[in-house]
Parts: C-alpha cells; structure tokens; sequence
C-alpha cells in the first residue's frame, strides 16, 4: 500500500522568524506540502466541542477541525480508501497510537486547536502538560473510553502506513505458543502506546526488550503486580490495569520471554 505520512508541525514563535505563523500540518505523500490552520478551517471548516473528556473528568469544550474532512480533503482520497487504511498517530512526548481508519474516521473525531474553557489551555495528564496545539478529542458520548478512542495531546504526526511496517520487530514468531501470542494481542493494544519492544513503539516509558528484557530483571509476580498497580510501587504517569485478569497478565509476561529471545537493536531508532 503506498505509504503517506501526515506530519503536525508544532510551528513556535521560538523557531520561526514569523512571530504570527500559524501551527500548520505538513502532509507527505509523495513530496511534502504544508497545510495552515487557515487551510485547515478551508477544507474543514471550525466546530465547536461539547462533551465529557475522560482525562479532564468533566465536560469540557472545546473549538476544532473535524478529522475525517480534514484527512479526505487534504489528502484528495476518498474517505472509504481511508476507512480500510491503517494509521499511526504520533505525540510530541513520544506516545504512540495505532489505529484503524475505520475507528479514526468515526463520525465524531476531531483536531482541537482551542480550549474555549481555557484559552491558554487547561494543563492535562498527570504531569499537568500543556495539550495544544492540537490535541484529538472524541465528541459522542459513547467515545469516552481511552482504551478504543484514544486522545493524544500535543499530536505531532498521523502516518498512514501498515503495523508491519512500522513495527517490523514487534510481532513474535508464528510458531509461539498460544500465550505469547495472546500477550502480543494485549501489549498492541495497550502497551505499545507507551513502550517499545526493540525501540519499535511509544517511548514515553522504557523500552520492554532492549538492551535487556524485563523478564531478564524482574520477576514475573513483580511485573503483574505492576502492571495492575503502579502507583503502589511508585509515583508516575503509567496507569492502572485493572481490567487485565490474571491470565492476560500471564500471556503478557509469556509474550516478554519470547520476545527476550528475538531481540533487534537499531542505534538508529529512537531510544
């Protein structure tokens, strides 16, 4: 599949001699071009956003540029080609979200570019970050789980691409067992947005694999017990895991073991 890869500028006053540049995404197919917020709120059009926001805890509202417009107009393809796509999103923090285009182009998803709350931005996340300039929010009541309706803040890219292609180094060997198979399904869907096995995934926490496994270091009881619960080893931004029962805990740390043995190193990819 041709590959197109859509890259949110954060465009500063601290690294434009144009104090006045607008934010702008750089869509690149095959050569890159730079679209503005103005040419966004051309191609999309501006919306204003009520609804509950799982991380704020409360109703929040906020003013954006609805997605789905966004993606089929700027990048000339019909929204069915982009419904049966596979997209990565990318945050400037390092976290890491692959998604269908079919839950990504959902009636309802939407770049906010402004906090009517808040002007300045209301801080976010447990590290109280700042979210703009574009942080992706989810309108309908029913798209209020973080699990399946993801909102990465301070959103710097969305890639069109393939999870192989991206993560080529990720997915353990078809002759695994059926444990370590099932704990690849859990850390895809909810590790990797935050960690990476052989650098290929989020980096927010460490990498899972190299230079050495977690299984290489920790005991397996340990690893579970942090993963349902690590504020009760410390303090950090790694959430909960409490709807994780026993035996996806067990095929996740199956998973780390079988990875520990197909450790890929590249110096090139981000730590």
């Amino acid at each position: 599949m041709r590959r197109i890869a859509i890259v949110l500028a954060l465009v500063s006053c601290s690294r434009s001699t144009s104090p006045s540049k607008p934010p702008a995404i750089i869509f690149r197919s095959n050569e890159p071009h730079i679209v503005d917020s103005e040419a966004m709120k051309r191609a999309a059009g501006v919306t204003d956003i009520e609804g509950f926001d799982p991380y704020y805890q409360r109703k929040k509202h906020f003013r954006g540029y609805e997605l789905a417009k966004t993606l089929v107009k700027s990048l000339d393809l019909p929204i069915e080609t982009l419904r049966k796509a596979y997209f990565v999103m990318r945050a400037k923090d390092g976290y890491e979200v692959p998604i269908s285009g079919e839950r990504l182009l959902e009636p309802g998803a939407f770049i906010a570019f402004e906090d009517v709350d808040v002007p300045a931005w209301e801080p976010i996340g447990p590290q109280r970050a700042h979210p703009g300039p574009f942080y992706l929010v989810w309108r309908e009541q029913h798209q209020g789980n973080l699990d399946t309706y993801p909102r990465p803040w301070q959103l710097a890219a969305i890639e069109v691409t393939t999870f192989e292609l991206v993560y080529p180094h990720v997915t353990p060997p078809k002759t695994a067992a059926a444990p370590a198979l099932r704990g690849f399904d859990i850390f895809k869907d909810t590790c990797i947005r935050c960690h990476a096995i052989n650098r290929e995934g989020g980096h927010v926490g460490p990498d899972l694999n190299v230079p050495k496994s977690i299984v290489e270091y920790r005991e397996a009881a340990q690893i579970k017990a942090y993963v349902r619960n690590p504020l009760a080893f410390r303090y950090g931004n790694m959430p909960a895991h409490l709807h994780l029962s026993e035996v996806d805990l067990d095929a996740l740390v199956f998973y780390f073991k079988e990875m520990s043995q197909h450790k890929h190193d590249d110096p090139a990819k981000n730590p």
